[in-house]
């Protein structure tokens, strides 16, 4: 699904999830430039392996003017937004302060970047937005109120902004994964992993690799159709829910 170069922006892109996306997006001829924040050994290892096409600067990207100061020469005309946290506790036991927390986050910050990114790609007439989300976004999961209505968010937050730049030749689209090993999900107690695996019809749990493949398509030209839509990359974990 390789296509002709294109400027890529990846927030979160020292993450699990985020060095995966930058690690495909590189191998298929794009240049990359990620945020991080506090993580700035893993983003330099990580341009240190790939090389001249990748950069990384350092920012909260719900910060609008961070990223307007780092994307300002970039001109991005694809966008992945893989900066989340979780803050994981049953409702009555949260304080609006984590819940704010989330929100900002995994929704207010994947606007801004869009938000930030949009003029070079109506200008340049094709661009192509992908929110990394989560099942649990469409399912909901216990003691994920905040994480899985951030996610939920996305999905509408999507579908309208693909309602206003269709014809500019963007798309906007949502990733679901499920279970993903990453060194977040490292640390949830194991019984939530069976769980997972359980409930997974491939009989096996993803992996980062399995969700950038995802995230690389619906950026290629072969995906120029579909926008709007959800990804779910999971094994079929949803179907159980």
């Amino acid at each position: 699904m390789k296509a002709e170069s294109r400027p890529a922006l990846v927030t979160g892109g020292s993450g699990g999830l985020g060095v995966a996306v930058v690690e495909t997006l590189v191998q298929n001829g794009h240049p990359v430039l990620f945020s991080h924040l506090g993580q700035q050994a893993q983003a330099q290892a990580l341009q240190d392996r790939l090389g001249a096409k990748v950069n990384f600067f350092e920012a909260d990207s719900a910060d609008p003017q961070a990223m307007e100061r780092a994307v300002a020469s970039f001109a991005p005309q694809i966008l992945v937004c893989c900066a989340g946290i979780s803050k994981d506790r049953v409702h009555w036991k949260q304080s609006p302060a984590d819940f704010e927390a989330v929100l900002r986050t995994n929704l207010e910050g994947a606007w801004i970047a869009m938000q930030t990114a949009m003029p070079s790609m109506r200008e340049a007439g094709w661009g192509r937005v992908v929110f990394l989300g989560s099942i649990n976004g469409s399912r909901g999961k216990f003691g994920q109120t905040a994480y899985s209505a951030s996610k939920a968010g996305l999905i509408g937050m999507a579908r309208s902004a693909a309602r206003e730049v269709g014809g500019f030749g963007v798309t906007v689209n949502v990733v679901e994964p499920g279970w993903i090993d990453t060194p977040m999900t490292a640390q949830v107690p194991e019984e939530f992993r069976r769980q997972a695996l359980q409930e997974s019809l491939t009989g096996r749990l993803g992996t980062p690799a399995d969700v950038a493949a995802a995230v690389s398509f619906l950026c290629s030209e072969g995906a120029r159709q579909i926008t709007g839509q959800i990804l779910r990359v999971d094994g079929g974990q949803w179907l159980r829910a």
